[in-house]
């Protein structure tokens, strides 16, 4: 991370409790199921890395300076860094980025320029994480908004146990084995109310 987008300095972050979006408990709510069944969003994955990277950045404050912008585009030109985006009417107006490696994915950022644009954009990649094999979504930090989704909060210990069984995975985040469909999506989410 940045302490601000015009500061050159790079550091880790190793929160002593980390924060994970369990993919088999997302949480989606009935409200969001609407919004995901009535299609006035399109997903999309990886069309717009750079985009979504900026979209996140976009912000009063924020971390994503020019240095972490082009580290990820390169990883992204790797096959490392994916994004899941939200268009409507052909404009980015939400999305979410991160890394994947083994099993695990790091989720970094997201952003809503639309109500519920980030949410859908999770959703569907839950679902694609789940599809193509991954067993751990690490959020770094738990927000008001990804605890509402099913994020909680564990300890170190647990958290790199987790880690290490997932880096021995050989996940493809590319392949899924379904299209996916709304419906598709919220029948493959496991905890829907």
């Amino acid at each position: 991370m940045a302490e601000s987008q015009d500061d050159p300095e790079v550091f880790w972050v190793d929160p002593s409790r980390r924060g994970i979006l369990p993919l088999d408990a997302f949480h989606i709510s009935r409200s969001l199921r609407r919004t995901i069944l009535s299609g006035r969003f399109e997903p999309r994955f990886d069309s717009d890395f750079a985009a979504t990277v900026q979209g996140c950045a976009q912000r009063p404050e924020t971390w994503i300076n020019d240095t972490i912008f082009r580290l990820y585009q390169d990883l992204h030109a790797m096959g490392h860094a994916h994004s899941q985006e939200i268009w409507q009417d052909k404009e980015l107006v939400g999305g979410v980025y991160g890394v994947a490696i083994g099993g695990a994915f790091f989720g970094e950022s997201m952003f809503s320029r639309r109500t519920d644009a980030s949410k859908v954009a999770l959703a569907y990649l839950v679902d694609r994480l789940n599809q193509t094999g991954f067993i751990l979504f690490d959020t770094q930090f738990i927000t008001p908004h990804l605890k509402s989704l099913g994020g909680q909060e564990i300890d170190r210990h647990d958290y790199l146990d987790r880690l290490e069984r997932a880096l021995q995975v050989r996940a493809n985040i590319r392949h899924l084995k379904e299209p996916q469909t709304p419906q598709g999506v919220i029948q493959r989410n496991t905890q829907t109310s």
